[in-house]
């Protein structure tokens, strides 16, 4: 996902996109201690959009 792609979306679609993300990273993390994640470039693409929402929720909230 692209910053860009963010500034079409509502506060509470981004709260529940984070949300998500924060789910699907759990079950990544699960994943990689019981040895069965495959394809960890998943892991960084979750945190790095994580990121991504969190900074346009703060600018959100700053303007």
């Amino acid at each position: 996902m692209k910053f860009q792609d963010l500034a079409n979306k509502t506060v509470s679609e981004l709260y529940q996109h984070a949300l998500d993300l924060k789910k699907e990273m759990l079950n990544l993390r699960v994943q990689a201690k019981t040895g069965q994640l495959t394809g960890t470039a998943r892991m960084r693409q979750c945190r790095r959009d994580f990121a991504r929402i969190q900074t346009k929720l703060k600018q959100i909230k700053s303007a």
